[in-house]
């Protein structure tokens, strides 16, 4: 499986997202700290860094960002929400959002280590699209490690989306609703990418 190894504070800066989206609230870069962009930039350049933006939060590739895109487009709906919901709606970055990991690159890890079920069902697929009244869960074998109670202790303070429940005694966490265009907290101008797409 293919991996995105990029440095996470430079591609950041270079994105213009906060490390703290991507789950890494100390981590920042002064590498070409004062370099500032002198040209305006293009509208296809625009369209592009939106893209690469969304790819990079979610871990995503080129070949499977696509078939997000396609798929999108053919939902009913706005093709732009339709595609921030699908990436949304990834079982790594529930797991992520839930608590169990700190960034979405661990859950990625943790979810391929096939240490959670859903519904009762193992599941290490990172990209399986989990719906309303599912159930997330650790295994039953990796209640024991302790990296999992370290985890969701350090991210008590932070909230658990609306469309997601989780319960911190019983590590288990449930989807509630499907999440919409609101719960995406980091800004984002989807319209430019499927424009991009568009051409």
């Amino acid at each position: 499986m293919a991996k995105n190894t990029q440095p996470i504070a430079k591609r950041c800066k270079a994105l213009g997202i906060s490390p703290a989206v991507m789950g890494y609230n100390k981590k920042e870069t002064t590498r070409n700290s004062n370099t500032q962009t002198r040209r305006k930039k293009s509208e296809y350049a625009t369209q592009l860094q939106e893209k690469q933006k969304v790819k990079f939060i979610y871990g995503v590739l080129e070949k499977q960002f696509l078939g997000y895109y396609e798929k999108a487009i053919r939902m009913p709906g706005k093709a732009g929400d339709n595609l921030l919901t699908q990436l949304e709606s990834r079982l790594d970055n529930v797991v992520f959002r839930l608590g169990y990991a700190t960034t979405r690159r661990e859950a990625r890890q943790l979810v391929n280590h096939g240490h959670f079920t859903v519904n009762g069902k193992k599941v290490n697929i990172p990209s399986y699209q989990v719906k309303p009244g599912m159930v997330i869960e650790l295994k039953e074998s990796s209640r024991k490690i302790e990296r999992f109670k370290e985890n969701v202790e350090a991210n008590s303070s932070i909230a658990v989306p609306r469309w997601l429940e989780f319960d911190p005694n019983t590590m288990v966490g449930k989807v509630v609703a499907a999440p919409t265009r609101e719960d995406i907290e980091f800004p984002v101008e989807e319209h430019l990418i499927i424009e991009l797409y568009s051409k």
